[in-house]
C-alpha cells in the first residue's frame, strides 16, 4: 500500500470580494492552527460560496499536493509569488503523496474522520481572476495538477501533522493521473470508458460523462451497422 502522506497545513475561507474584480467568492484560504471539525460538508469555518459549482457532500473537502507548487513556479515564473499553500483554493495542503499515487475511490483516514476520492477539481474562471490570467486555468486542465476532492463518510477532526494514509483502494488502476486525461476532453478507450460508469467512489456527475462519453464513441459504429 502507499506510504501516507502528511497534513501539512489546513485552510479554510470566508467569502468576500477578490481583489480586482469585487467578484464575491471564498477561494482565498488562510491558514488554521490546531484541531479542526470535519463535517459531512466540509471543514469547519470553511464557506462555499457558488454551490452550483463548488461544495456539496461530494465536494466537501479539497486536498492538494504541496510539489505541485513546483510545477506551477517553474511554468509560470513572472507570477511565482502567487504559487504557495492554499493558493489553489485548498483545505488540505498534502506532503507525500500527489496525482500520481493517489487514486479514484481511495478511502483515506485524514486525523480522525474517514474521507473517500471522490473527483478532481476542475479549474474556474475564479482561478484566473485570482491568478491574475487565463493561461492557469488551461495549464492545470493541460498539467493534471489539480488536487483531488473528498466526500466525508465519517466526521471527525484533524490538525497539520496528521497523516492523510490510504486504508482501501478499490480502484488500484485509475490514480487521478489516469482520470484527467478523460477529464481534459480526451476521451479514452471504450474499455476505460465502460469502466468509469461504474467505477466505485466517482462522483455520478463524472459517471454520467463517461457513460455520454461511451455512447458518443458507440453512434458511430452503429450508424455504420444501420447502412450496411
Amino acid at each position: 500500500m502507499t506510504a501516507p502522506g502528511i497534513i501539512q497545513a489546513i485552510h479554510v475561507g470566508r467569502t468576500a470580494p477578490l481583489r480586482g474584480n469585487g467578484q464575491l467568492a471564498a477561494f482565498i484560504k488562510t491558514p488554521v492552527t490546531g484541531s479542526v471539525a470535519i463535517h459531512s460538508l466540509g471543514i469547519a469555518g470553511d464557506e462555499q460560496t457558488h454551490r452550483r459549482v463548488h461544495g456539496g457532500p461530494d465536494k466537501a473537502v479539497y486536498a492538494y499536493a504541496l510539489s505541485d507548487y513546483v510545477g506551477w513556479r517553474a511554468e509560470f515564473p513572472e507570477i511565482a509569488d502567487r504559487f504557495g499553500p492554499g493558493s489553489m483554493g485548498e483545505n488540505l495542503v498534502v506532503t507525500g503523496l500527489d496525482e500520481t499515487s493517489v487514486h479514484i475511490g481511495d478511502i483515506i483516514r485524514c486525523g480522525t474522520a474517514l474521507l473517500q476520492v471522490s473527483q478532481i477539481r476542475e479549474p474556474c474562471a475564479i482561478l484566473a481572476d485570482v491568478m491574475g490570467t487565463a493561461k492557469v486555468v488551461r495549464a492545470m486542465v493541460r498539467s493534471g495538477r489539480c488536487g483531488w476532492y473528498f466526500r466525508v463518510l465519517e466526521p471527525g477532526s484533524v490538525a497539520a501533522g496528521d497523516p492523510h494514509t490510504i486504508i482501501e483502494r478499490p480502484n488500484p488502476s485509475w490514480p487521478i493521473s489516469r482520470f484527467t486525461p478523460f477529464a481534459a476532453g480526451k476521451g479514452g478507450t471504450v474499455e476505460a470508458l465502460q469502466e468509469l460508469t461504474t467505477l466505485p467512489g466517482l462522483t455520478r456527475y463524472w459517471r454520467t460523462k463517461a457513460e455520454k462519453a461511451l455512447a458518443a464513441q458507440s453512434a458511430p459504429l452503429t450508424d455504420v451497422s444501420s447502412r450496411a
